[in-house]
């Protein structure tokens, strides 16, 4: 008995070699050794143990030195070791895709009209002059006063469709409190004429009321589910921006998905709270964008749909899982990697990624299903700091790091690998993760600079409106600047200018008269020599307080006017 149990010892000693693992399925467990050892299957068990060592084959005799009792006890080869290690460039999804814009753009009004094309101008042309046409009939039926502006609306174009846009994105470069002022035609340092000249105030106002983007009878609860009736009025934008951003644009590499978040403080059963955004309380969109220049891909409003129909046995049936791959179809077997937070992540969700050609990196909730107890119920005070724990299964790794806390990571192809940071040992992962998880903040920080969206707004779907115009207009920036060098002010600038120069027909009607001569305030010239007082200037009427004075306006037809207080009073 004893020399069969030492002869059962050797041969397992010779299956160490091959890295694998003796262990009955029933009795698997969380391995949490590195690197990891990959377990034998049922079969192969059965054929690598036998239960009495043969001894007719010369192969097995060449494997053991004899012993002087005749009987074969030590392995030849006992401590000739195959180590091996693969890289996490091999494990790693082979990326194929070509990146960058699908064609050439030549200036930033092209880049513009390529999102923002004809069609879809057309569309909220059809739409806003309807809408507009049923607003003047309920106001007809209500009363109405015989001063306010929607008696003097008239149909919209394409052409002031684009100067309305090139005037919301002027607001976000010139950026004044109070909507009034960018009309304001008082001589001081903050007066901006060029929106005058561009479109008129009340104009300007009554395109802001009427605007509009799906028909209202077209919205019944019979057949649209509580989100698409939601969102039902911006519903043709959502679907010509996504169309357009993933047929302009062909993704890198790295991608991130998350979430952001546009302010809306009113009341509204779709907005939400987030404490570590910018804006706390909003309308919340997930979002797909490059890693590297921000990119918005592919984008979805938030609406609270539950579906009822999802099979609760299968892991991959709950609401995140469902999103995270509708999000990326189309991107499947190309080698992308996709960085998530631990919002999104699963085992699940990373092994379906892995079989769809999709790498997945991100921070991970360890009470997530299928993650291993062993990690579960690893405590901040069970580790030292700089400690890293980890398993693995096939081709999902799960790591655990202590640094000030304990931070769950999972990934399909970091391993355990580390690098050094400021004489800190960490996992390569986190040092990845903090480059490349920032694709969506980049964006919002981009967008940040130019706010067209407004604090005050009263309508919730136009404010999203504008910050997806907001948005593509970054997205034209970053199409045009893979062929031509601006920075992010010079392109909207000159978009804005361009979209006026083409579209805005009555400009020159409507500029007024300070822009072709300025109200400067002069000084009426002294008398000519040989009269008496030559030292005075000559003096006129105010024709607004009647006193005479020696300042006049040169553009007013040298008009007399007292300084400041008539002038001022004039110039309203």
């Amino acid at each position: 008995m004893i020399v069969m149990t030492k002869r059962l010892r050797s041969w397992r000693l010779l299956l160490c070699q091959d890295d694998e693992e003796v262990e009955s399925p029933s009795q698997a467990q969380a391995d949490l050794r590195w690197p990891p050892i990959r377990p034998v299957q049922p079969a192969q068990q059965e054929a690598a143990i036998p239960i009495e060592a043969p001894t007719e084959t010369p192969t097995e005799i060449s494997l053991f030195l004899p012993s002087t009792d005749g009987i074969q006890m030590e392995p030849i080869n006992k401590f000739d070791f195959k180590w091996r290690q693969i890289p996490p460039q091999l494990r790693r999804e082979h990326f194929i895709q070509n990146t960058g814009p699908t064609r050439a753009y030549v200036d930033p009004y092209d880049a513009f009209v390529a999102i923002w094309d004809r069609p879809i101008m057309e569309h909220i042309v059809r739409e806003t002059n309807k809408y507009a046409e049923q607003l003047c009939e309920a106001i007809i039926v209500q009363g109405i006063a015989p001063n306010s502006r929607i008696t003097k609306w008239v149909d919209t174009s394409v052409d002031e469709l684009y100067t309305y846009f090139a005037i919301i994105q002027a607001t976000g470069i010139v950026i004044k409190s109070r909507l009034e002022e960018y009309w304001s035609t008082s001589a001081n340092i903050f007066i901006t004429p060029e929106f005058s000249a561009a479109m008129s105030y009340d104009r300007f106002c009554l395109l802001n009321k009427c605007l509009h983007f799906n028909d209202n009878a077209l919205c019944s609860t019979e057949r649209l589910n509580n989100s698409e009736a939601k969102l039902h009025k911006l519903q043709p934008i959502l679907q010509h921006l996504n169309d357009k951003f993933t047929s302009l644009y062909m993704l890198g590499q790295n991608i991130a998905l998350d979430e952001s978040l546009t302010m809306w403080k009113g009341r509204l059963n779709i907005k939400q709270h987030i404490p570590n955004k910018a804006a706390t309380v909003g309308i919340k969109t997930y979002e797909i964008c490059e890693s590297q220049t921000g990119f918005l891909w592919r984008f979805e409003v938030e609406a609270r749909q539950v579906s009822t129909s999802e099979e609760k046995t299968n892991p991959l049936s709950g609401k995140i899982p469902t999103l995270v791959l509708r999000l990326l179809r189309g991107l499947e077997h190309k080698g992308h990697t996709v960085w998530m937070d631990n919002f999104y992540n699963s085992p699940t969700l990373a092994r379906e990624l892995k079989v769809q050609g999709f790498d997945c990196v991100g921070t991970l909730r360890t009470n997530r299903q299928y993650v291993p107890a062993e990690l579960t119920n690893l405590q901040l005070k069970d580790m030292a700091v700089g400690q890293v724990c980890g398993c693995t299964s096939g081709d999902v790794d799960l790591i655990v790091w202590r640094d000030k806390n304990r931070i769950a990571l999972i990934s399909t192809y970091h391993g355990l690998t580390t690098v050094e940071d400021a004489d800190t040992i960490k996992p390569a992962l986190i040092a990845d993760y903090n480059i490349c998880m920032g694709g969506v903040d980049k964006k919002d920080q981009m967008l940040a600079m130019y706010p067209i969206e407004r604090n005050r707004n009263k309508i919730w779907y136009k404010k999203i409106f504008r910050r997806l115009l907001n948005a593509s207009t970054l997205n034209a920036f970053i199409l045009l600047k893979a062929f031509k060098q601006f920075t992010h002010r010079q392109f909207r600038q000159t978009l804005v200018l361009q979209l006026l120069e083409r579209h805005n027909t009555n400009r020159s009607r409507n500029r007024p008269a300070l822009l072709s001569q300025r109200h400067v305030q002069q000084h009426f010239e002294r008398p000519a020599a040989g009269s008496n007082d030559t030292k005075r200037h000559i003096r006129r009427k105010c024709v607004v307080c009647s006193k005479r004075t020696t300042t006049f306006c040169e553009g007013c037809s040298g008009k007399a006017l007292c300084v400041p207080k008539c002038f001022s009073q004039y110039h309203e």
